[in-house]
Order: structure tokens, then C-alpha cells, then sequence
């Protein structure tokens, strides 16, 4: 159902099964898939393309230019997967000529007022909570969850599967399977509830654990630490994410344990 008080482009494309509520603006390079709802008052830009079965929330805007003073008006895009939910006011804007693409996984809930930045990827099932704000260029890796009313600076990635606390300040990238909090942001152990709920087994949670507290707890420089664990640690998926992340940060990783 598409209310005749709101604004639909003739030429965007809207799939089956749509409910655009009364006052929601529609641009005409704009995609929306089948079942999906947009409420009142919500813009939907250029250059946008969301998949099926999403939610809208009133006062969201998405699609708006970068706030990058590089952009010259190229057609560039935002790209949003399945079964996500934009909460109030959210704003998500589309990418730069540099990368092209913004992006939202499939199954992620963005709260009210979150900021996703040009250029970011957030992957599958992550969890932003009200007021988060991504700059540019960030990643999430999939199962990524973020309290409220965190900021995360540029060019920074968060491992899969970490949690970061409420009113933290990301720096500089989260390793997976952690939570982190504290001012500066630290590690303060590995997110065990998260895993266990997502399947992991004890045994593999154990020794995730293993390998953080000989990065983050044992003292040893992260050039010994990665050695320690590579000799020290049976190989496993686990593993291998943990040392291609540790090994390829671009940011620097966040502190260890402070006590």
C-alpha cells in the first residue's frame, strides 16, 4: 500500500508487497524489495537499493550525499541487504567515487539516530545502538555489536563477533571476539555470552580465551605474542581470523588489560 500523501518518484522501483506511509519522500534512483515497510516521514535518496523485508522508521534519511568535501556529485550508492531495521531518525549516507558502495549486511538493527559515514560496511547481523556514529570508511565485521552512543573514527574495523560498551571511544580496531570498554578503549576479556549464544562450543570459547590472554594479559610485545600463539595454539578457524586481523591493522589495535 503506497498512501497518495506520500512522494514516490515514477521511477523508482518498488517491489511487492511495499506499505510507504503518508509523507515519505521516494527519489527516483532508489530500490526497494518485496515486503518491506517505510514510514512516515522517512527519505529515501538516490543511489539507494534495500532489500526485502526491511523496516523504516519516521525521520530516517537515506541515500544523502557524503559529507566529504572530495565528492563531486558521482553516482555512487547505498546498499542495504535483508531483514534490516532502521530505527528513528537514522542516517545513512551513500559512498564516495574512492569505493563506491556503502553498505548494511542482511539481519542488523540500527537504533534512532544512528550515523553510518560513506564508505562503511557493516556486515551481517550487527546490532548499532542509539546515537552510534560511524565515520567514514569504517568495517564491521558480521555479529558486531555497539553500545550506545559510540563514535568510531575513520578507516577503523571491528572484528566479528566483539562487543564494544556503551560511550566508548573507537579509535583504533576492536580484534574479534572481544569486549571492549574504559577510556582509552581496552580489552577487557573475550565476549563469551555472545559466543555461547551463537553456537560456539565451550572448547572453542576456551581457547579463544587462550589466545587473548596471551595478546592482551601475558606482557609479551604483540611480536612475541603472535609468535607465542602460533607455536602454542592448535590451528583452527579461530586462530587464523585472530593473527590475519592482529597481523593486518591498519589503525593499530586497542590497548590490552589494565586491571
Amino acid at each position: 500500500m503506497i498512501s497518495n500523501l506520500s512522494s514516490v518518484h515514477k521511477n523508482a522501483k518498488i517491489g511487492k508487497n511495499v506499505t510507504i506511509e503518508p509523507f515519505a519522500t521516494i527519489y527516483g534512483n532508489v530500490e526497494i524489495g518485496d515486503n518491506c515497510w517505510i514510514g512516515p516521514n522517512a527519505v529515501i535518496m538516490d543511489g539507494t537499493k534495500i532489500g526485502n523485508d526491511c523496516k523504516v522508521f519516521p525521520g530516517a534519511v537515506l541515500g544523502a550525499q557524503p559529507q566529504d568535501l572530495k565528492y563531486n556529485g558521482e553516482e555512487t550508492y547505498l546498499v542495504i541487504g535483508d531483514r534490516v531495521m532502521i530505527r528513528e531518525c537514522c542516517t545513512l549516507n551513500k559512498a564516495t567515487a574512492e569505493s563506491r558502495f556503502t553498505r548494511i549486511g542482511n539481519d542488523c538493527l540500527l537504533m534512532a539516530y544512528v550515523h553510518v559515514a560513506h564508505d562503511s560496511i557493516v556486515g551481517n547481523n550487527c546490532i548499532l545502538a542509539n546515537s552510534v556514529n560511524l565515520a567514514g570508511h569504517v568495517t564491521l565485521e558480521d555479529f558486531v555489536i555497539l553500545g550506545g552512543m559510540v563514535p568510531v573514527h575513520q578507516f577503523v574495523t571491528v572484528g566479528c563477533h566483539s562487543m564494544v560498551g556503551g560511550g566508548s571511544l573507537v579509535r583504533k580496531d576492536v580484534p574479534p571476539y572481544i569486549k571492549a570498554a574504559r577510556e582509552p578503549l581496552s580489552y577487557v576479556g573475550i565476549n563469551s555470552i555472545g559466543l555461547n549464544r551463537r553456537g560456539f562450543a565451550k572448547e572453542k570459547v576456551n581457547l579463544i580465551n587462550d589466545i587473548y590472554r596471551i595478546i592482551y594479559v601475558s606482557g609479551l610485545n604483540m611480536t612475541k605474542a603472535i609468535a607465542e600463539v602460533e607455536s602454542s595454539i592448535e590451528d583452527c578457524e579461530e586462530k587464523e581470523k585472530v593473527l590475519s586481523f592482529v597481523k593486518n591493522s591498519q589503525r593499530g589495535l586497542i590497548r590490552g588489560y589494565n586491571g
